[in-house]
């Protein structure tokens, strides 16, 4: 369940997923399998390949792209998250979501 975006927000994501970009979006969620989080950053694009190659420099496997929907997409959480968005300086959603290491 995602918390904290904005209708407007998430179709602006999946718009860019299905563009073909590098999409981010961050937002609350809970997931009982990961108590510690309360954040999760969902990192799309429909091109898989691309996704693929993407993932590589943070050394995230081609097995952990969720392909459930039309969107496919990594979900980060924890500390990967924060260094990746950090990394691909996504300030605004650090800050917004008051994320740090």
């Amino acid at each position: 369940m995602a918390f904290g975006i904005t209708r407007a927000e998430l179709i602006a994501w999946k718009q860019k997923v299905l563009n073909g970009e590098i999409a981010f979006l961050t937002h609350y969620w809970y997931d009982e399998r990961f108590p510690e989080a309360n954040t999760v950053t969902k990192v799309g694009c429909i091109h898989i390949h691309r996704l693929v190659e993407w993932g590589k420099q943070y050394h995230l496997k081609k097995e952990w792209i969720d392909m459930r929907s039309e969107y496919p997409h990594f979900d980060l959480i924890g500390e990967k998250q924060i260094a990746i968005l950090k990394n691909e300086n996504q300030w605004q959603q650090i800050e917004r979501f008051r994320l740090s290491l």
